[in-house]
């Protein structure tokens, strides 16, 4: 947690303390979200309890649709973008539909609170020659770094797993009899995601000739490992995809991320349903799916306008 929100936190009179208390607990241990996602949630509870405090509350009751509103606006006027303020408002109304559940307010003042939807931007995805041109960066590579990064860019990119389950994966999640990982995603859902023949061979050199030559006593089973020998850290893994970006001819600055939304791109473009890219990515709604379709009727339409003689 920043240190501004610590500190706000630690300022909250002792009822909206013991109050949010309880909803971290309840998203730590009833909801099953990632740490990132709680610090999310309860960062924004923090600044709303604070909000709440300047307008002269004190206990969660005092919490009414207006604060919630004045809250939003006030974000707004100190330049939060539309994803920022949907985002908080989104965590308002679990906080106080978590209030009203808990017995801590005899109603759930958040339900009327609406709050503008974000713009869904295209992501940034390779073309099939610079994902080609990307995953060539590493090869060759004998040393045991090289052999690494190698095996990060082509699991990224077959499997289109996010960064973070790509280092959370340890040897034994690896089925090499069939290709597939066992991935635990967001919520810790597992799910079983397939990889093909290039990564295959990137993941045996790993395995034969890499990994021995860096693993320590403190590697544990971890699949990927830094120089020192401990589980790969999401920031050297995210750099090994940049450089590598930089080095394909007319690629977009893109990261582990890219990687993931030009797979599902490329997936979906090779004639893949949307229902099976989404078990691919671990998306819990389709919903989220569907920006990769967007994505190929766009780059169809720009094609369109550059190739048909009528367009």
């Amino acid at each position: 947690m920043a240190g501004s929100t610590a500190q706000t936190r630690a300022q909250l009179p002792l009822a909206l303390a013991e109050a949010l208390d309880g909803f971290e607990e309840h998203l730590r241990s009833s909801r099953d979200l990632s740490e990132n996602t709680i610090r999310g949630y309860v960062g924004d509870v923090v600044q709303l309890l604070d909000h709440l405090v300047r307008r002269g509350g004190a206990t969660v009751t005092d919490l009414d649709l207006a604060t919630l509103r004045s809250w939003l606006a006030k974000g707004r006027t100190t330049g939060h973008s539309r994803a920022t303020t949907a985002r908080s408002a989104a965590s308002a109304r679990s906080f106080t539909a978590w209030l009203r559940r808990s017995g801590r307010a005899g109603e759930d003042v958040g339900l009327r609170l609406v709050s503008p939807k974000a713009h869904r931007t295209l992501p940034d995805v390779l073309a099939p020659d610079q994902a080609r041109a990307v995953l060539e960066a590493t090869s060759g590579a004998e040393e045991p770094v090289g052999l690494r990064d190698a095996l990060v860019l082509e699991l990224l990119y077959a499997s289109g797993v996010r960064v973070s389950e790509l280092i959370g994966l340890d040897v034994d999640d690896v089925d090499r009899g069939r290709r597939l990982l066992r991935v635990l995603g967001k919520g810790r859902k597992e799910r079983s995601v397939p990889y093909g023949v290039p990564a295959e061979a990137a993941l045996d050199a790993w395995l034969t000739r890499g990994r021995p030559a860096l693993a320590t006593e403190h590697s544990g089973p971890a699949l990927l490992l830094g120089v020192r020998g401990r589980r790969l850290d999401p920031r050297e893994a995210r750099r090994v995809v940049h450089a590598a970006v930089r080095k394909a001819p007319g690629a977009p600055d893109i990261g582990p991320h890219g990687l993931r939304h030009s797979a599902a791109t490329h997936v979906l473009e090779g004639g893949a349903d949307l229902r099976s890219v989404q078990e691919l990515l671990g998306h819990a709604s389709l919903a989220t799916t569907q920006i990769y379709t967007h994505v190929t009727v766009e780059r169809l339409r720009a094609v369109h306008a550059q190739a048909h003689p009528r367009a």
